[in-house]
């Protein structure tokens, strides 16, 4: 069975898993990458500071991503999105 590895960009955990995990393929790969995001991102967006993002991937045994997950922090405030916003979108 191939080996894939988690890595974390930004926060606490950061870095690349040292220990790989065997999985049977891709979409055991996926299904395993979305179980253990599911466990971490309560925690990760509670530290969340605006304007970032935490990002993470399983690599292949390569270590070249496979698979990105990332949560995004943004703020929309039109003061600092500059002038030439042509956004449009409305909220009900």
């Amino acid at each position: 069975m191939p080996l894939y590895y988690f890595r974390i960009s930004h926060g606490r955990y950061s870095g690349a898993a040292d220990f790989g995990s065997e999985l049977e393929d891709r979409d055991a790969a996926w299904a395993e990458m979305t179980k253990v995001c599911a466990n971490l991102v309560g925690g990760i967006s509670r530290g969340l500071k605006q304007n970032s993002q935490w990002e993470m991937e399983l690599l292949d045994e390569a270590k070249k991503p496979v698979f990105r997950i990332r949560l995004v922090a943004e703020s929309l405030d039109q003061s600092l999105m500059g002038s030439d916003s042509t956004r449009t979108d409305k909220v009900f």
